[in-house]
């Protein structure tokens, strides 16, 4: 979450000055295929959508067909405390999709995710935000050691249970979106 002090100067515009603690981390951009064309900070890349975001994401299955799900951390600038795909995150400059993927899965909830299988991409525009998404799955039976800074809860849902709470608000747009491109 984005902090904010602001104070106003003599000539009655406000002045910011913000803790950029993550604000300003660098992420990549592309273009609608995602091949790189530059870089922007994180606060610019989440209130602009004509700059399209490199993000990957990880949908983890158990052996029963059920999807785990993370509900993501109250401090979060997007969706927070929302219900969303096990893994998801920005690829660095500099850095492949399968990189971030298993770097991302690492940090987040705790698995080895390097035997991950790619699925598909696709661009997914939303309000406040334009990303090109690489979406991979991964069948996981094993312990999770999910990073409380980032993500509240974890746990298995069954896909008529993400059925029945679609639209409600219970799950971010972007993991609806990609339960809909898995029910193509």
């Amino acid at each position: 979450m984005v902090k904010m002090a602001c104070m106003q100067s003599l000539d009655i515009k406000f002045i910011c000055l913000y803790d950029l603690s993550m604000s300003d981390e660098m992420l990549l951009l592309v273009d609608e295929e995602g091949n790189p064309v530059g870089q922007a900070p994180r606060w610019k890349c989440h209130s602009d959508t004509s700059l399209i975001q490199l993000v990957v994401h990880l949908e983890v299955f158990n052996s029963k067909g059920e999807i785990f799900l993370q509900r993501r951390s109250p401090t979060k600038d997007m969706y927070p405390d929302k219900w969303d795909t096990a893994v998801g995150g920005h690829v660095r400059p500099g850095e492949d999709p399968f990189e971030a993927l298993v770097r991302e899965a690492r940090e987040e909830i705790g698995i080895d995710a390097s035997k991950a299988k790619y699925f598909t991409k696709f661009l997914h525009r939303m309000p406040k935000e334009t990303e090109v998404s690489f979406l991979y799955t991964l069948v996981y039976d094993g312990e999770f050691n999910i990073d409380h800074d980032e993500v509240v809860d974890g746990r298995f849902f069954s896909v008529s249970e993400i059925k029945e709470k679609l639209g409600t608000g219970f799950f971010t747009k972007n993991f609806e979106r990609e339960f809909e491109v898995f029910n193509k």
